[in-house]
């Protein structure tokens, strides 16, 4: 073990303040499914990397970025604040692979172990570090970080920093953004997405999912989908619809959804990256929050619920910014203006990075989607009785076939539905792209 002493770059005092709206999303996620919810990864370093040279990497990012020197304090109605050390000292474990052993498994274990740990978020560090060396130098550095210290989006920007190491922060911090957020223009922003959250959920049902099952143990279910053929299928609907990859796949996904269920609109809440607002591009902090996407199919086809959904999602997106304690206010009060729970828990997550768009070329033949079919997989990947929510969905970073992770409570959505939902994606994707008359198939 080694002790690597920081200080805030630029140089701060020690702040205490509210989280900022999506630290607060994050959090609320985190607490209502018991999980610290882990981003992290063991990386290779390059030949001839000193302890020394990864103390110093530890050192910038601990003195440059905020939230990995960020610990929470709880006040009598149990609420967090955020405490921003202006410096301190954080143990880096040094762990020494054995002559005989595949450096990178140590280094995978080590990862492992950090994400199935137990963190203190009130006393200690929202980040665990490692070195692994093999006979006496490092080959990996392992990074693991609560949620609350960033988001996917903003790991990139941090790996990228830590390589090019810029002289000035490049975004908006936290507790800069908890003061914007308080600011009249702030405030206008978050009374425009709740008008628009509260005329969406006015026009919905009530319920995302037809009826409760049976109680099973393990309740909450993951499977991974991948489907050659329904990226092919895209690719043709992107070519004929010109919709952009993602709206072109939640609008297969709300499809799959209504058929499976019955239940039209489809309402879901889409994860919104919001890093095209200002001064928020290159932040690392967590900035994802959640658009509500309302989506009436009756009646339409494929390609006009495709075109349909895009217009939407921009909606979704561009209200995607606010207080989530005033939205958590505006469905508990229109919940009991209509006397019943307003079931939201129901999320489309497109976490793809470098594939979002659709490859270039001709679009595929009719022949080379039928003949892809045959390779579709399905498989349960995760079984346990802590929550994924009751329904996730997420679209993965895999660019030569549609992969998806669905993600269910059983109790909810059984899981022969849960597989069924992305299978009709699929099923949807290859109608319209074989068939340009093809409809969703939901009646008013």
């Amino acid at each position: 073990m080694i002790s690597v002493s920081f200080k805030a770059d630029p140089p701060a005092d020690d702040t205490v303040a509210e989280l900022a709206w999506g630290q607060r999303e994050i959090w609320t996620a985190m607490v209502r499914q018991e999980w610290w919810l882990p981003i992290g990864y063991a990386r290779a370093v390059p030949p001839g990397t000193t302890v020394e040279d990864l103390a110093d990497e530890v050192r910038f990012m601990m003195s440059r970025y905020p939230t990995l020197r960020t610990t929470l304090r709880h006040d009598p109605a149990g609420n967090a604040r955020q405490v921003v050390a202006a410096s301190g000292e954080i143990d880096v474990e040094v762990v020494d692979a054995a002559d005989e052993e595949d450096p990178a498994e140590v280094a995978d274990r080590v990862r492992q172990r950090y994400w199935d740990g137990e963190y203190d978020l009130v006393h200690g560090w929202p980040v665990w570090i490692a070195i692994i060396r093999h006979r006496g130098a490092p080959t990996h550095l392992v990074t693991v970080m609560c949620h609350l210290v960033l988001d996917a989006f903003g790991g990139i920007v941090m790996l990228e920093e830590v390589a090019s190491r810029p002289a000035e922060p490049t975004a908006m911090p936290p507790v800069e953004q908890v003061r914007w957020q308080s600011s009249p223009a702030g405030q206008r922003q978050n009374t425009a997405a709740l008008r628009y959250w509260e005329k969406a959920l006015r026009a919905i049902p009530s319920r995302r999912f037809p009826h409760r099952h049976e109680p099973r143990s393990p309740r909450h279910w993951e499977g991974r989908f991948r489907s050659p053929a329904a990226q092919l299928a895209l690719r043709v609907l992107a070519a004929r619809t010109k919709v952009d990859a993602s709206p072109l796949l939640l609008a297969t996904w709300a499809i799959a959804m209504a058929r499976c269920t019955g239940i039209n609109p489809v309402a879901v809440q889409v994860v919104v990256n919001n890093r095209f607002r200002p001064g928020l591009a290159r932040s690392m902090s967590p900035l994802s929050q959640t658009g509500i996407c309302s989506i009436d199919l009756a009646g339409l086809t494929v390609d006009d619920a495709v075109r349909l959904t895009a217009r939407q999602a921009i909606a979704a997106y561009k209200h995607a910014y606010y207080d989530p304690s005033d939205v958590d206010d505006l469905v508990t009060r229109l919940a009991d203006e209509r006397g019943e729970e307003f079931d939201l828990a129901c999320f489309f997550n497109d976490r793809r990075i470098d594939v979002r768009e659709q490859a270039s070329g001709p679009p595929p033949t009719p022949e080379e989607v039928r003949a892809a079919l045959p390779h579709t997989t399905f498989e349960w990947t995760r079984r346990r009785d802590t929550s994924f929510e009751r329904m996730f969905t997420h679209v993965e970073n895999v660019p030569d076939a549609m992969t998806i992770t669905i993600a269910g409570d059983t109790h909810y959505m059984s899981p022969g539905e849960l597989e069924a939902v992305v299978r009709g994606m699929e099923a949807v994707a290859v109608e319209a792209a074989l068939d340009p008359s093809a409809t969703t198939g939901v009646s008013a």
